[in-house]
């Protein structure tokens, strides 16, 4: 095997090991927005790196951090409601990544890439910085699951108990971004939040219980992406999209098969 199909496919099925439980929370507490939110975000965050002279990578993670804990503050602090807000935020933030990159006439980037996936271009150091990310936020997410679980399941009832509500729902935003950042490199600012919420939507319709949705999220996660990197190795068809058209393809497939359920 060549050796950028295998850091394309061992980043891609990094990604999607972690991105299945972390994708069951986003579509358990319907923040599909608010991903979406964050993955518009992160092309400034590369604008910004190159704008400072860092690491694009370093600088998207960092972009996306602050993101999600400026979210949390505005959604408790401000009137608008939270979609409203999510809806100024994403396509303000995306636009203005666009704007500065306009003006850096010194700089040329591959724009296509960064909107929708360059996977079969990860280098050897992407792929450390994906492996690295996603093992640390697969560590930080099976530690945390239960009391992520009990938040989601019933906010109230978990202050009761004693649960930090606040900082474990600040945590699983953090999480998310983390994801979002490490992601960008494989399918895209614009396709990101796909590869988070379809596999969960459809190992959704078979679990019967929130350990069995997580793991078919993931598994069916590695599926697409194995599909998306066939279909583009033998097609010529861009991986990014090729994934997540594959992992489209599987949510149709679930609802033919007979539903499970809870």
């Amino acid at each position: 095997m060549a050796d950028f199909l295998l850091y394309a496919l061992l980043a891609g099925l990094a990604l999607a090991l972690v991105a299945g439980p972390l994708g069951s929370f986003v579509v358990w507490r319907r923040m599909a927005y608010f991903g979406d939110t964050l993955s518009h975000a992160a092309l400034l965050g590369v604008a910004m790196g190159f704008l400072l002279d860092v690491s694009p990578t370093i600088a998207v993670t960092a972009g996306c951090l602050l993101l999600a804990v400026l979210l949390v503050t505005l959604q408790q602090r401000q009137p608008l409601a939270s979609d409203t807000l999510l809806g100024i935020l994403a396509p303000s933030t995306l636009s203005l990544g666009l704007v500065v990159l306009s003006f850096m006439h010194e700089v040329r980037i591959d724009l296509m890439a960064y909107l929708f996936g360059d996977l079969l271009a990860i280098s050897p150091t992407d792929l450390a910085w994906i492996l690295g990310g996603s093992a640390a936020v697969l560590v930080l997410l099976v530690s945390l699951w239960r009391p992520l679980l009990a938040i989601t399941v019933h906010e109230e009832l978990a202050t009761v108990e004693g649960l930090p509500v606040p900082a474990l729902r600040m945590a699983l935003m953090l999480l998310i971004a983390v994801v979002i950042a490490v992601a960008m490199k494989i399918v895209g600012v614009l396709l990101i939040t796909s590869l988070l919420i379809i596999p969960a939507a459809a190992a959704q319709r078979h679990a019967r219980s929130p350990e069995q949705m997580a793991l078919g999220a993931s598994l069916l996660g590695m599926l697409a992406v194995c599909g998306g990197l066939a279909l583009s190795w033998f097609k010529d068809t861009p991986a990014g999209p090729s994934i997540v058209v594959t992992a489209a393809a599987l949510f149709l497939l679930s609802f033919v098969l007979p539903r499970r359920g809870v």
